[in-house]
């Protein structure tokens, strides 16, 4: 049976999305089965995946009934999400245990899967509310901002209105600094302020702030795929979340992909072509500007034979 995952943050732009489907990929990495599923109508999560923005079957025809959740999720390892969602949503607010209806629909793949993450809406409504009822934890993304411990505060309250009321099993994972430049006092405030308030909730691991992350989304590639420098810090939280989920077997797993990016790159600067060469020259001790140079006598290396060489590069800041 699934551990079900919701994604969840009370404002926009903190990496939420990209959250989920880096998470995916580090968990796949590890040997899980894992499946996405694109609860906001905007379907973000659905283009990371490189789904066709008019895919068929969507969320939307699950949570209405008119298709499976099995038949969606057929598609790059997400089930994929569009406009035609924010529509469902609104069929759903006028049926009975509408708040039930996306996990009745997720039983099949639970069965067939390992992980289940949903990305929920930046907003506190009907689809936010299925993801929490359906889901076993729940990840909170939060930004090194002004605002970011309020909008934590706010998401926790969410979560506790749903175990209290709908789902009592559900429990926090944790709560993720995400989009971060650690070298600045504000981020590193932030961080403090989070782990006064929430304590050993919030994960070690922080996502830095990278231009990799939007240019991987474009390209439809996961950030291992894309730039495998910037998914340390994704394979690290993978690892993290494995640990507190138990799940040991895949543990190793993740750990040996993260230990794999732990070291620099290493970038090979061109060689020059082999064959032989003109006689190195260099003007004499003393020779005028405008003499015409000699040639080298001592055998070493002249301007023209620099010694070509592997260079270590450092990861991006």
């Amino acid at each position: 049976m699934a551990v079900t995952i919701a994604v969840l943050s009370q404002k926009g732009g903190t990496g939420k999305t990209t959250l989920t489907r880096s998470l995916a990929e580090g968990l796949s990495l590890a040997g899980l089965k894992t499946l996405a599923v694109d609860s906001d109508p905007q379907g973000n999560l659905s283009e990371y995946f490189a789904v066709p923005a008019d895919a068929f079957p969507t969320l939307g025809e699950v949570l209405t009934g008119e298709e499976t959740a099995m038949d969606a999720a057929l598609q790059a390892g997400v089930l994929p999400a569009n406009l035609g969602l924010a529509e469902a949503e609104l069929i759903l607010a006028g049926k009975p245990d509408r708040e039930l209806t996306l996990r009745n629909a997720l039983r099949e793949p639970k069965r067939n899967f390992d992980v289940i993450l949903i990305d929920c809406p930046p907003t506190l409504g009907l689809l936010t509310v299925n993801a929490l009822v359906a889901s076993d934890r729940a990840i909170l993304s939060s930004e090194a901002e002004h605002f970011s411990k309020q909008g934590a505060e706010q998401a926790m309250q969410v979560i506790g209105l749903a175990r209290e009321n709908l789902n009592p099993s559900l429990e926090l994972l944790g709560v993720l600094l995400n989009i971060v430049d650690m070298r600045t006092k504000h981020a590193k405030s932030t961080l403090e302020s989070l782990r006064e308030e929430f304590g050993d909730t919030v994960f070690e691991t922080v996502i830095g702030r990278s231009i990799a992350y939007p240019e991987s989304a474009r390209a439809g590639q996961s950030i291992f795929e894309f730039d495998r420098r910037r998914a340390l810090d994704y394979a690290n939280l993978t690892v993290e979340v494995l640990e507190r989920l138990g799940l040991e077997e895949s543990l190793t797993q993740a750990r040996k992909v993260a230990k794999g990016l732990q070291s620099k790159p290493r970038r090979k600067t061109p060689r020059p072509p082999s064959g032989p060469t003109e006689p190195d020259v260099v003007a004499p001790v003393g020779s005028n500007p405008g003499d015409p140079p000699a040639a080298r006598s001592n055998g070493s290396p002249g301007p023209e034979e620099t010694e070509w060489a592997w260079v270590e590069t450092a990861p991006d800041s």
